[in-house]
């Protein structure tokens, strides 16, 4: 196995990451705060595209094509029963570490947003999920969900920031 393709993997992720939270920001009017960008890029260079690229080599293997009945199913109702659900709350309690923030402020800000979080993943990104199980070769599933993630890293930045403009009013 080659560690190129999972390093462009990350490299890409970190990317969308700031960019997305660049573009939350401007687009809130907002001036640019140096900590979510970080947060956002390192997540994406640690963890956005290593852990979907194991993922997805793993969901191939657990059901493969060819032995399978209904793989296709049967890889959507794990990604998005049992791994997104997992990813969302790792997301959101690892944006607020890296953003600085302790663990019980982490943990407070997961429970306010993980609900309103998945519902959304759920409701947006199985479509999207859809045409990358099924169209999109298993190579170029993380690349594929780069593109998506420009506009999943805004949605959530701007999430987060809405929750923490909550926090600080009250």
């Amino acid at each position: 196995m080659s560690l190129s393709k999972p390093v462009m993997n990350l490299v890409a992720s970190c990317v969308v990451g700031c960019a997305g939270s660049v573009a939350s920001q401007i687009v809130a009017g907002d001036n640019l705060k140096l900590d979510p960008i970080i947060a956002f890029g390192l997540y994406g260079l640690i963890f956005g595209g290593t852990i979907p690229h194991f993922f997805y080599e793993f969901i191939e293997r657990l059901f493969p094509h060819e032995v399978t009945a209904f793989p296709l199913a049967k890889k959507l109702i794990f990604e998005r029963l049992i791994f997104a659900p997992i990813m969302q709350a790792f997301s959101l309690y690892t944006l607020a570490r890296f953003e600085g923030k302790t663990h019980k402020a982490a943990l407070k800000q997961l429970s306010a947003l993980y609900l309103t979080v998945l519902e959304a993943n759920w409701k947006w990104l199985t479509l999207f999920q859809v045409i990358n199980l099924a169209f999109i070769p298993p190579m170029l599933r993380v690349l594929f969900m780069n593109f998506v993630g420009f506009g999943w890293a805004m949605f959530l930045a701007t999430k987060r920031r809405q929750q923490g403009t909550k926090k600080e009013s009250s």
